[in-house]
């Protein structure tokens, strides 16, 4: 049974699933100018195309919202693929200073902004200990379950952040954190 927030994916991307479907009862007040192309209608959402188990968006405990397992995902899986317009670095530092943004880089030329065309995996957080990582391959960003996720467990990845650009303090809260975002 589908809860708010639940979006199932095609059946062509993962099997015999039967509902697009994304719902968010009483979506929280609008967030600051750096959200505003990554929102549909005010609130986050998941693209179906790009989403390859049931997922859900809500609320999270480390930063704004978060994307949540609606239902059990393996080890080794394909859950979300990562994607937005495709950028010049010369665009991308142009677009980092706001105070919110969506940037991944793709390679040493190009970088997706998932504030624009995003797939909603723009909302997975930082976490010093991540159940999923990302894999770049053939011009793609896939995120990869490292272990089992079980439902209601929000997707973290860890962002990586270089050591010599601005230090962001980590709220993962778990016990293994660092401190900060950027690598040590």
């Amino acid at each position: 049974m589908a809860r708010p927030g639940d979006v199932r994916c095609a059946p062509p991307l993962c099997g015999p699933r039967n509902a697009r479907e994304t719902t968010l009862k009483n979506p929280p007040p609008p967030e600051p100018q750096g959200y505003r192309d990554a929102l549909r209608d005010g609130v986050p959402h998941l693209d179906p195309n790009y989403v390859f188990f049931r997922l859900r968006l809500a609320k999270s405990r480390i930063h704004r919202w978060g994307v949540f397992a609606a239902e059990r995902i393996p080890a080794r899986r394909k859950v979300i693929e990562y994607t937005g317009e495709r950028i010049s670095r010369v665009e991308t530092r142009r677009r980092s200073d706001g105070p919110l943004n969506y940037i991944f880089t793709l390679d040493k030329y190009w970088n997706l902004d998932g504030a624009v065309g995003g797939s909603g995996a723009e909302f997975i957080n930082h976490c010093c200990e991540p159940n999923i990582y990302a894999w770049v391959f053939k011009g793609h960003i896939l995120y990869m379950s490292k272990r089992i996720i079980e439902p209601g467990e929000e997707l973290t990845v860890d962002y990586h952040f270089a050591k010599d650009v601005e230090t962001v303090e980590c709220r993962c809260g778990v016990p293994a954190c660092r401190g900060t975002i950027n690598v040590k």
